[in-house]
């Protein structure tokens, strides 16, 4: 549905260039030895709770005050992943988690939880807080919310391109020179690594599939399996392309010259879930390719040319294919091939012929006796064939590879196969060998001064990158030198070894007076003092003011806020013209509606007055709300224009964005805001004047329950009915595979003609819907349910109770809101409704997320 967006503002590059971050993943001590020793400005892990990675092998706790002193005698800071979303009864652990952070020295807390962000402002006023891409920043008013929750950083969502992070670094500016000055924050962005499908953040699938939150750190990697197409009931054909989902690796070494010039202050790699090999491999060609990129944006020169070995080493480490992401804008052909959503490697060719031993091919990769290789048949969810080659034979322009007897069962193997190197042994050696042992192998520079004259003492003084300064005095004094005197060269020659240390001398500046000298022994002596003494300074944990614990945090267990009304109140949410009077007509009065096309909100405004006109006045006012798309971006403003004229009388709030697009109007917080404890809901309501807010998809009923009990009820909108939304995506399908075209302006637009479904690998069709900015979301096909609950919700306070609508026809949309009423008023009851809407719908229903005991979601190898 996207229309042209208007240009997004230039952004001059900064007057200096400066040197951004390497941020590097740790999910144990190996790896973050190996990230240290390949040159990672800085490291980030997580511990035993509360990080979106709990299947890593993580720290602990008590590994902090040990881990804090490697890292920053070594000049690397630490950061801890507190990026998932908090529950009510959570929050007493989690300050207390935090106040052991804090105090250990960690040098930043990554966070996710709008909560979270509050209850560390709450116990320390300058602990730095970094807003996770969990929290699916996407613009400068999401810059401007982490900055009134007290962030240090922000980490924007990998959707950004290069023109898009442009433009929110324009708009700091311009916030930075106006009237009321406001400080830039600095950015940082993700650089490599497995790139997520959906908005992170806004991905329910494994909660809707199986009770494996991604906003708690359990995703189960839907989107690496298996989909088949259905447009109008009918099957794609699309071949060997099965993996619609998986999108290839991020590599941005292609772009990392233009992040830099765009001013981005930390280049994030992931991968708390790999190896040690490859965390030191990405590190290390990352850490040299930003060094070069640097060196040559500062002495004006032309940006590297690509270095195919680094190409080779990224491959090799993991790839499913390496594209650099959204960086230069959406192009849906390329980002997913859907060929496979496993690692393969460096592509070798494809097979020419089967022998009883090995094959032949016409080779595109290097490959030598050692490396492992995989077949693939294009079907890489059966067992491939695979095995490591013992003997490579070139024959002009074909090469034989040969595989140890019974390695390879070559009945399996056809002609046309592609092949994969996936490992190459003496590369993995030479990684392992930049990290393994205590050998100190990646130093930082120190600059030295030298002063003095003859007479008095030589001081020496060493400054290092983090700006610690050492200072140290000979205690012979300075001599005249008749020969041999103390020249920059002798100097740097002797201070300069520093082997064995974390240093390597940068600068020496001598500000020595005549011609003096002084034993070698001396300046030994001196050079080892400063060493160590700036070893001390760094070493020192950090200092961050932490309060003392306060009787109750805030907004938690405050009855204050909206009464409940006397009656409950259903929620009809429709997301087809069609289904609005159908809604009204089984008694709905509060309608929200969530439309591909932001132009029909007009109608459905004039629809919605005219029954309004029509009906005599009930109990309550009625009222019908509109949404605009999840995600806002840079130049999509007249979409939320669109949606604003439609005149109705109040807007969904989605995102931060439309928290200022829709100020002064009547406004309520829909679930993509992640509302999952009172601290969360207690900024929206009462900072930003929200009537209510969604209470989060990723509550079941008890942690629901708590949520009410230790907040007031009627802040919250509670969905008991609805096809959960599960992927939310940048990437079309509609065009990646019902179109040639790259994006909006040149895929003819199938999503206004098709009906769209992806099949899964037990046969469900989940429906595909395209919105306004021609984002992807992917919906349950199978109705939830929250009926059976109804009664404790509403012996809590609850009373507006939210029934969503997909493609549901008239018929159907009245049917479920009258029942829903007669739940609500008391004359069914919750489990006989369960039993009906069993037995009415085709797929029958789910407990969904609600139900209190998890179901296991599959997840592929």
């Amino acid at each position: 549905m996207a229309e042209p967006a208007a240009a997004l503002a230039p952004a001059s590059p900064p007057a200096v260039l400066a040197r951004p971050e390497l941020l590097a993943p740790a999910g144990d001590w190996e790896c973050a030895r190996a990230a240290v020793e390949n040159g990672a400005d800085a490291i980030y892990f997580g511990l035993e709770r509360f990080n979106a990675r709990m299947r890593a092998r993580n720290f602990t706790v008590a590994d902090l005050p040990r881990l804090m002193n490697y890292l920053h005698r070594r000049g690397v800071r630490g950061y801890v992943t507190f990026n998932t979303l908090v529950f009510a009864d959570e929050l007493a652990d989690a300050a207390d988690y935090l106040r052991s952070i804090i105090a250990a020295g960690v040098d930043a807390a990554i966070v996710q939880d709008v909560g979270v962000c509050r209850l560390i402002r709450d116990l320390s006023p300058d602990f730095p807080i970094h807003t996770s891409t969990q929290m699916t920043v996407t613009s400068a008013a999401g810059v401007a919310f982490a900055r009134e929750l007290g962030a240090d950083l922000v980490v924007l969502a990998r959707e950004n391109s290069l023109a898009e992070i442009a433009a929110i670094q324009a708009a700091q500016r311009a916030a930075a020179a106006g009237a009321t000055p406001v400080r830039p924050l600095p950015l940082e962005v993700f650089v490599h690594g497995a790139l997520c499908v959906a908005y992170s953040g806004q991905c329910l699938t494994s909660e809707s599939l199986g009770g494996r939150s991604a906003n708690r750190g359990e995703c189960a990697q839907a989107c690496r399996l298996p989909y088949e197409l259905v447009a109008d009931g009918q099957t794609v054909e699309l071949g060997d392309r099965r993996y619609l989902l998986s999108p290839q690796d991020l590599a941005g070494l292609p772009v990392l010259p233009d992040l830099v010039r765009a001013g981005v202050a930390s280049l994030k790699i992931e991968g708390r879930l790999k190896s040690p090999e490859y965390v030191a491999s990405i590190t290390r060609v990352y850490r040299r390719a930003l060094d070069a990129a640097m060196a040559a944006g500062q002495a004006g020169q032309a940006d590297p040319a690509p270095d195919p070995a680094a190409q080779y080493e990224l491959q090799m480490a993991f790839s499913r294919g390496l594209y650099p992401g959204w960086f230069r804008g959406v192009q849906n052909q390329e980002l997913a091939h859907a060929r496979f959503g496993t690692k393969r490697g460096v592509y070798l060719g494809q097979v020419g012929r089967v022998g009883p031993d090995g094959v032949t091919l016409r080779l595109e990769g290097p490959a030598k006796p050692g490396d492992g290789v995989v077949f693939d048949a294009g079907r890489p969810e059966e067992r491939e064939e695979g095995g490591r080659i013992y003997f490579v034979d070139a024959r002009g322009d074909e090469t034989l590879l040969r595989f140890g007897r019974g390695d390879v069962d070559f009945s399996r193997v056809r002609p046309g196969d592609r092949v994969w190197k996936t490992s190459d042994p003496e590369l993995e050696r030479r990684i392992r060998q930049t990290y393994e042992g205590d050998q100190v192998r990646f130093r930082r520079g120190l600059t030295l001064e030298v002063h003095g004259h003859a007479g008095g003492p030589l001081t020496l003084l060493a400054r290092d990158e983090d700006g610690h300064v050492a200072r140290a005095e000979s205690t012979v004094p300075l001599a005249r030198a008749d020969r041999q005197p103390l020249t920059s060269a002798r100097l740097t020659d002797q201070l300069g070894r520093l082997g064995g240390t974390p240093f390597i001398l940068a600068a020496l500046a001598n500000r020595l007076e005549g011609d003096v000298i002084l034993p070698v022994k001396e300046l030994n002596e001196l050079r080892r003092r400063v060493v160590a003494d700036l070893d001390a300074l760094r070493a020192a944990p950090r200092r961050w003011r932490l309060l003392a614990p306060r009787t109750g945090e805030a907004g938690a267990g405050d009855s204050g806020g909206t009464a409940p009304a006397a009656e409950p109140e259903i929620v009809a949410v429709i997301r087809e013209l069609p289904q609005l009077a159908a809604a009204w007509s089984a008694g709905a009065r509060t309608l929200y509606c969530e439309f591909e096309n932001p132009k029909l909100y007009r109608e459905a405004v004039q629809q919605f007055r005219a029954l309004q006109a029509a009906a005599p006045p009930g109990p309550a006012p009625a009222s019908v709300w509109v949404a605009a798309p999840r995600v806002f971006k840079p130049g999509e403003d007249w979409i939320l224009r669109q949606v604003l004229s439609s005149d109705a009388d109040g807007y969904l709030v989605r995102n931060f964005d439309h928290l200022q697009w829709f100020a002064g109007r009547r406004r309520r917080g829909d679930f993509s805001l992640n509302v999952a404890n009172p601290l969360t809901a207690d900024h929206f309501i009462r900072r930003h004047g929200l009537e209510r807010v969604t209470a989060s998809y990723d509550l079941n009923i008890q942690q629901l329950e708590v949520l009410l009990r230790q907040a007031p009820a009627g802040w919250f909108d509670i969905t008991i009915h609805q096809h959960m939304p599960m992927f939310h995506m940048e990437h079309c399908v509609f065009c990646a595979f019902l179109s040639t075209g790259k994006d909006y302006r040149d895929c003819g637009r199938p999503c206004d003609r098709h009906r769209v479904a992806l099949r899964d690998r037990v046969g469900a069709e989940h429906p595909l819907k395209a919105d306004a900015g021609c984002r992807n979301t992917v919906y349950n096909s199978r109705a939830q349910t929250g009926a059976e609950y109804a009664g404790r919700l509403l012996a809590l306070g609850a009373r507006s109770f939210r029934i969503e609508f997909l493609n549901e026809d008239p018929a159907a949309v009245h049917a479920t809101v009258d029942r829903y009423r007669q739940l609500l008023a008391g004359r069914i009851s919750g489990a006989d409704l369960w039993k009906e809407f069993k037995l009415i719908n085709q797929l029958g229903v789910t407990r969904g997320q609600m139900e209190t005991a998890p179901r296991t979601l599959p997840r592929k190898g």
